[in-house]
Formats: structure tokens, sequence, C-alpha cells
């Protein structure tokens, strides 16, 4: 069975790699959608939290995260090799800036380094952390294709920017329309099939770049609107 179809009957298996307030929540709703999800983090306290059912992010209730456990459909481990048995590996790590005002890539960058150790042939990869336009071409794609893989024809590759705000009863990971540029069209199809089975919503868009630019531009208008406000 390809990718779509196990993506589309529900027998796909997701890995998240970082487990804090992008990462948990689309989580648990993939694994209350029924897909199997594995976490990925390297804080083993998380890890032994998660699997005890007790949450740390608000927006993720822990009996929505012990009910999830308890099923199976959801585990997080530290060890970066489970990715290797999932079919969709979910990227949503922190890009915090430097002293200097531009991203710091460095946890980006161990995350791709960390999925391109395990990758295989026919897995989806999908970076959803904030960053500038063309960091999934870049920076993600030649790192991806250092073992010999080619994105399009062995693996596929896409971004799908998070757009999470933490704490609001309203707008939740499930009815933010999600996003979704792949590096080619493939690419995109699979990442918006994946979304579409937790979001109402799932707007596509030509490529990586134009879904790395839509968070940008969201996020400076948000920050311009803020400071007028202020």
């Amino acid at each position: 069975m390809d990718l779509l179809a196990r993506i589309k009957s529900g027998e796909a298996r997701v890995g998240i790699i970082g487990l804090g307030y992008v990462g948990l929540p689309l989580a648990v709703e993939f694994a209350r959608a029924g897909l199997h999800v594995i976490g990925y983090d390297v804080d083993q306290s998380k890890v032994d939290m998660l699997m005890a059912g007790n949450s740390y992010i608000p927006d993720v209730p822990s009996e929505e995260l012990a009910a999830v456990v308890k099923d199976g459909t959801f585990r997080s481990t530290t060890d970066q090799r489970e990715l290797a048995n999932v079919d969709v590996i979910d990227i949503c790590v922190p890009t915090p800036l430097r002293k200097t005002r531009d991203p710091d890539l460095s946890y980006v960058v161990k995350a791709i380094e960390a999925t391109a150790a395990v990758l295989r042939k026919g897995q989806l990869v999908i970076l959803e952390s904030t960053t500038y336009p063309g960091t999934t071409e870049e920076v993600a794609q030649p790192e991806l294709e250092k073992g010999g893989l080619k994105v399009g024809r062995d693996f596929f590759l896409a971004f799908s920017p998070e757009r999470v705000d933490p704490g609001n009863k309203t707008y939740t990971t499930k009815n933010i329309p999600k996003v979704v540029g792949g590096i080619d069209e493939m690419s995109t199809e699979l990442a918006a099939a994946l979304y579409g089975r937790i979001v109402g919503k799932v707007i596509k868009v030509g490529n990586t770049r134009v879904a790395e630019m839509v968070k940008l531009l969201e996020n400076t208008f948000r920050a311009v609107n803020i400071g007028l406000v202020n």
C-alpha cells in the first residue's frame, strides 16, 4: 500500500520530533484520530511524564493525553531510531532568535540530522518550525539527500507552518486552517491528506517557500498590530 493510501485509510504511522506547545497538541490530535503516533524528544523527564499520562502543556488536558497513551495510539521516546518505523516525520522544534535577532536554526538542524539518520524510502518529512523562506530547500533537503535518497523519487518533503495560539480556547489545533507547501506536487498532496485527518481546513500553496513566507507575514502582521495597540 502506498503512503497516500495509508494516510487516507488511517494506517499511517506518524513521528513527531519535539513535544512542546506545537508538537504535543499535534501528536495528541493525530492519536485521537486513530493514527499511531511516536513522539520523540531529547528530554527524558518529558517522556516519562507523558507516558504516565501527565501533560505539561496547558492546551493538552491530561485526561486526553492519558486516554491515547492507554489505548496505545500515542507513546513517547528518546530513542531516535524508532523514527525509522514511521511513515511521516513531523518536525516541531523551536527556532528562537539569537542576540543578533536572526533565527537560531540549531534545533532544526539537529532534528533534520536525526531524521536523515533514519530516513528510508517512502517516508514523508514535514517541517513546521517557524523559519525564513528557503529553509526547507536550502537546509533540510540537502541534509536529507546526503544518504543518496532523492526528494520526489524516494521520499517526500513539505513545509507546514505551526499556527498554534497557546491558551486560546476558541481557536485550537483542530480549527485553525493549515497551510501546506511541498517540494513537489506529491509532497503537497501527502501533507495535505495527513493534516486533513485532524484539521477542518487545509490550504495548499505552490511550494515550500510560499508556505514559509505565509508564516513570516503572519508573524509580521501580528507584531505590527501588537506594537500599534501598545
